[in-house]
């Protein structure tokens, strides 16, 4: 899925690590993270709630709870190094106009004072630069480009006349209004039924292509990712574990908490049985974490898992994992019964095409 061209990258993470202060304790969310983005790609973070999916992009975006805070790291971006801003006034030179965001809950997003042609306009005049009769117009532009209908009348409407999709929609408008160079989008289908949710995720693809921008999808999904991404990070505990095309992940994926997202998937399920899901929990994050934070739930999991924190190993040119099994010391370990099949199908598709 991925064009293989010569990317710039746009941004750049590096030895993020970001914690919070909780009653008296501290809790650290991301455990040195690094990670690029490329222009034009759509990324995709996977992983269950918990894992630092949202907390990672909301320190690209500046909007981390006031007790969080990015204890070591760099952030970069075009000249800025975000992890190093303070104040209001330096991320309004980024938010909105370089990196903007689409989140899950829409009616949180919208004022339902105003309508939403004229919050859609705010952002126009605000980043575009245009006004009167130039705003208006590319204002239902906007609504158009997002399959809003009937535009000049639901310029006049309030966010509580629109369904759930609609305002998505709306959010998504105001967002690409802002002219971004990123969009993160954050889980923005959750509170959508599926066949909406099927036609947001093909208007974020058209927006993409049409307005040139590098998108961030943050979801739980895995059938969601497989539509929209270039390429996939799978988070597990505030780090990044896999890293890798979409086929790559989904086809060839390494590390045995890739291996339980998949088994997951309802797809893969077999009639008459119980769907898959992965025994335990998520480790305490307050506690110090020693080996892979995974090896508690890790059926495969080497004794070395529990001491030692594995580094990337490389796959591919594009295809990393932090697992152990691919250290060359170790045992061969074959993915589970039940993805084999899948795995083979895949590879065999994508060879194909």
């Amino acid at each position: 899925m991925e064009n293989n061209n010569e990317k710039s990258r746009i941004l750049s993470i590096q030895n993020l690590i970001i914690k919070f202060k909780l009653r008296g304790q501290v809790l650290t969310a991301i455990r040195d993270i690094s990670l690029d983005l490329y222009k034009g790609e759509s990324l995709a973070i996977v992983g269950e709630s918990g894992s630092g999916k949202s907390v990672l992009v909301k320190s690209i975006m500046g909007l981390l709870d006031k007790n969080g805070y990015i204890d070591q790291g760099e952030i970069l971006y075009k000249d800025y190094n975000l992890a190093k801003f303070s104040t209001e006034k330096d991320w309004l030179k980024i938010r909105g106009k370089e990196i903007a965001m689409v989140t899950q809950d829409p009616m949180t997003s919208l004022n339902p004072l105003k309508t939403v042609g004229k919050q859609i306009e705010e952002c126009v005049v605000l980043h575009q630069g245009l006004k009167g009769k130039d705003a208006y117009n590319q204002t239902l532009r906007l609504l158009t480009d997002v399959g809003i209908h009937d535009v000049e009348k639901r310029y006049k409407q309030y966010p509580h006349e629109f369904s759930g999709g609609m305002r998505q929609r709306i959010v998504i408008a105001i967002a690409v209004a802002c002219n971004p160079k990123i969009l993160i989008c954050d889980e923005p289908t959750t509170a959508l039924d599926v066949t909406i949710q099927a036609q947001i995720l093909q208007l974020l693809k058209n927006l993409q292509e049409k307005y040139g921008l590098t998108t961030i999808y943050i979801t739980h999904d895995l059938g969601v990712v497989a539509k929209v991404a270039d390429r996939i990070a799978v988070m597990y505990a505030g780090d990044i574990i896999e890293v890798g095309k979409t086929h790559e992940v989904f086809f060839n994926g390494k590390h045995p908490y890739t291996w339980a997202l998949l088994s997951s998937l309802p797809q893969l399920g077999a009639k008459g049985e119980e769907l898959y899901s992965i025994k335990g929990t998520p480790p305490n994050l307050f506690n110090e974490i020693k080996g892979d934070a995974f090896a508690p739930r890790n059926p495969y999991a080497l004794n070395i898992d529990f001491i030692e924190r594995p580094p990337f190993f490389q796959v591919s040119e594009t295809h990393f994992a932090k697992t152990w099994l691919l250290h060359s010391d170790a045992p061969k370990v074959e993915p589970p019964q039940s993805l084999q099949g899948f795995f083979e199908e895949g590879r065999r598709y994508v060879h194909e095409y």
